[in-house]
């Protein structure tokens, strides 16, 4: 894993936590948040936003994802990945949300997300292990 200690892990989750407060779930009720933190030191949040249509919903990876991409240009890279949900369950990245990290993540980012019995926390390639990838030139 990259060297992310588990302070840093611990203070990525409390900004996923507060990012999951801004959750729009007016239909599943299910709140999520996530932090990403980038190679260049900066931490971007993103919360889950429902639509009635369900699959025009974002996820909260990708909601983060976006706006790190929006803010800081297509260079972007994620050194590391923290998940909660207010609703104490399991949540891992789904795979929508897996595919669009691995375009910009690095390998072994340490991802933490709820698991049953407690968070868990794992390497990308690891919660991923055979992204779709092509070269692009």
């Amino acid at each position: 894993m990259t060297n992310i200690d588990q302070a840093a892990l611990d203070g990525l989750t409390q900004r996923a936590t507060e990012a999951a407060q801004n959750s729009y779930s007016p239909y599943s009720h299910f709140r999520v948040g996530a932090a990403l933190r980038l190679s260049n030191g900066e931490i971007v949040t993103g919360t889950n936003v429902e639509n009635v249509s369900y699959g025009l919903t974002i996820c909260a990876e990708r909601s983060a994802l976006v706006r790190a991409v929006s803010q800081f240009g297509p260079e972007v890279r994620v050194e590391a990945i923290a998940v909660v949900n207010l609703n104490n369950a399991a949540s891992p990245p789904c795979g929508a949300c897996r595919q669009m990290l691995a375009e910009f993540v690095l390998p072994d980012a340490p991802v933490t997300f709820p698991a049953g019995g407690g968070a868990r926390t794992m390497t990308f390639s690891e919660l991923m292990p055979l992204a779709f990838e092509m070269k692009l030139k």
